[in-house]
């Protein structure tokens, strides 16, 4: 996951309500969070009101309804992700800069300590099946895999490629990880620490999002302009929608069986599953320029991407080159079904 680290600044945070927006998802609220720092993944806590955002070398936590700050937990150098482990009160955050996850306590937000995984940790989840915290480490071509009751890793699985991005389980056995610079899924069983496939992707290239639906048994994979859906079971590809260009996001609604995708160039794309092999575009809405990255909230059904303002690039600016963030401006956006 690409991320800007600067300094951190107070954090001030409230929230605006957007007026007008498309019909079926809509943007409802943005929280406004004056301080500085590149973001990464959100998480939402199913079991608290509670939401977590990576923010530079700390990780915000927020009322989900209101925005109102009610927590910081620091020291998360460079920190891309936050999971949970409801049933033993702790969450973990993955610091992809110092190479380690911190243990903190669900109710204070207070570090109960720090775990050493592999190089650059970037993605990060909860198993339950095998009950162990999963680190994706970026550029460390593995898998660290942390017990819960001891906070240990156990087991350091190979999977290959410099750039390895999301993981999801089938709450079966078997993790599935996307291959960023390989343009493939790997498919790992837990039981062995071994991948057991290596499943192409082409013609579609540089996949980051990933979800799952469990009962399908089919994989979502956001790659450039393209969401590609793989047979979890033999890594056949079924379908392919295209989406917007920049994601680094997506998530699955298994009551609505909708798949956002989060496109930094400043849309959701949102898929419906007709079937286990029939896709559909329903609708395209517009967010902002950065809102690369998801998360859903499986109970309200409200999604959230965090974002900025950016200063326009000069007309003769080379190609390529990043817009630079509005010291400030980092916010982050509520969208919200709409009420029939």
């Amino acid at each position: 996951m690409k991320k800007m680290i600067l300094p951190i600044c107070l954090l001030l945070v409230a929230f605006t309500t957007h007026i007008s927006a498309q019909s079926g998802y809509q943007l409802v609220k943005t929280f406004h969070i004056a301080s500085m720092g590149g973001w990464d993944y959100p998480s939402v806590d199913a079991n608290s009101n509670k939401l977590y955002l990576s923010h530079g070398g700390q990780v915000n936590i927020l009322d989900k309804t209101t925005g109102d700050s009610i927590g910081v937990i620091s020291n998360t150098t460079g920190v891309h992700g936050i999971a949970f482990v409801p049933s033993l009160g702790k969450g973990y955050t993955s610091n992809g800069r110092t190479n380690n996850v911190t243990v903190f306590d669900l109710k204070t937000g207070n570090t109960i300590g720090t775990v050493s995984v592999g190089k650059n940790p970037d993605w990060i989840m909860y198993d339950t099946f095998s009950k162990k915290i999963i680190t994706s480490n970026h550029s460390g071509g593995d898998l660290s895999l942390i017990d819960v009751h001891t906070d240990q890793v156990v087991a350091t699985i190979a999977v290959g490629g410099t750039k390895l991005e999301t993981v999801v389980s089938d709450e079966a056995g078997k993790l599935f990880v996307n291959l960023e610079d390989k343009n493939q899924i790997a498919e790992v069983d837990i039981a062995k620490s071994a991948v057991t496939n290596i499943w192409e992707l082409a013609p579609s290239e540089s996949p980051t999002g990933l979800a799952i639906d469990i009962k399908t048994k089919r994989l979502f994979s956001t790659c450039e302009k393209t969401l590609v859906v793989m047979d979890a079971t033999n890594g056949k590809i079924v379908a392919t929608v295209p989406i917007g260009e920049g994601c680094d996001g997506a998530a699955f609604d298994p009551a609505t069986k909708l798949i956002f995708t989060s496109n930094g160039s400043g849309t959701v794309s949102i898929v419906k599953e007709v079937s286990a092999n029939e896709y559909k575009l329903v609708e395209t809405v517009v967010t902002k320029k950065g809102a690369r990255t998801i998360s859903l909230d499986t109970k309200t059904h409200m999604i959230y991407l965090p974002t900025a303002d950016y200063e326009p690039l000069p007309a003769d600016a080379p190609k390529g080159t990043r817009a630079k963030m509005i010291t400030g401006s980092f916010q982050v956006m509520v969208l919200a079904p709409s009420k029939k």
